[in-house]
């Protein structure tokens, strides 16, 4: 887990809730990595390894994957995270997919898309 792959994880984040959000989205979706806490930063660069070690073990054939399963797979690795770092989560921080707007969906595919494209 490096900084860098966290920063790139929070930049794809912001960008995909600049994108998809319905609104004005709150001030902590979109702070810059500067402001983010420690320990979302840690669940940031932890996932973004996650993606990256899945993208290179499938030999690249995640591209074959659809928008949804990669969203899925982010997601589902943010929860375990947020288990990770929190003791008694929201139940929003560890909602199921079928249970994410889909701001928060799309968001997530964005997010696999842009790690994919950089180990690619």
């Amino acid at each position: 887990m490096t900084d860098d792959e966290g920063r790139i994880f929070r930049e794809a984040w912001i960008a995909g809730v600049t994108k998809h959000f319905p609104g004005e989205p709150k001030p902590g979706y979109v702070a810059p990595w500067a402001d983010t806490p420690d320990w979302e930063r840690q669940c940031a660069a932890a996932v973004y390894g996650q993606v990256r070690d899945f993208v290179v073990v499938s030999g690249g054939s995640t591209a074959r994957l659809t928008r949804e399963q990669k969203g899925r797979f982010v997601a589902l690795c943010w929860i375990a995270q947020i288990h990770k770092h929190i003791e008694d989560p929201k139940p929003g921080y560890v909602a199921d997919w079928s249970e994410l707007p889909s701001w928060q969906q799309e968001t997530d595919a964005d997010i696999f898309e842009r790690i994919e494209e950089l180990v690619g």
